[in-house]
């Protein structure tokens, strides 16, 4: 693990980094889909995937909204997670995207991403 603890929102506020690397559109099926599959006789790699992806984890009792670091060479791990986010807001996504739920991730929805952007000062 790269950090001893999860980072808040707070300090994801501070670091630009962040939000300039979130890729705010990518799914979990993207995420957890082999590198490579065999299309007849070829061996075709899927685009690497590299920076911050925000996903609603929906193992537990309730929702909760976390950010992954994933890089090109296929290492992931979540790096924060955001309490500030209303639940309502997390269940109205989970509800939204339930048939997109893969290995207990679920994708953000528009208004939790619009949400996100706009704590971290990365609206458009």
């Amino acid at each position: 693990m790269l950090f001893d603890q999860l980072i808040t929102l707070k300090e994801l506020k501070e670091d630009p980094y962040f939000r300039e690397h979130m890729l705010w559109d990518a799914l979990p099926q993207e995420i957890m889909a082999p590198k490579c599959i065999k299309e007849g006789d070829k061996i075709v790699y899927r685009k690497p995937i590299k920076g911050y992806i925000p996903y609603i984890d929906v193992t537990g009792k309730k929702p909760c909204l976390f950010i992954m670091r994933h890089t090109a060479g296929e290492f992931a791990e979540t790096i924060a997670k955001i309490d500030e986010i209303p639940e309502e807001m997390l269940l109205d996504a989970v509800n939204e995207n339930r048939d997109k739920i893969s290995f207990g991730m679920c994708p953000i929805n528009e208004k939790v991403k619009q949400w996100l952007k706009k704590e971290l000062g990365a609206l458009d």
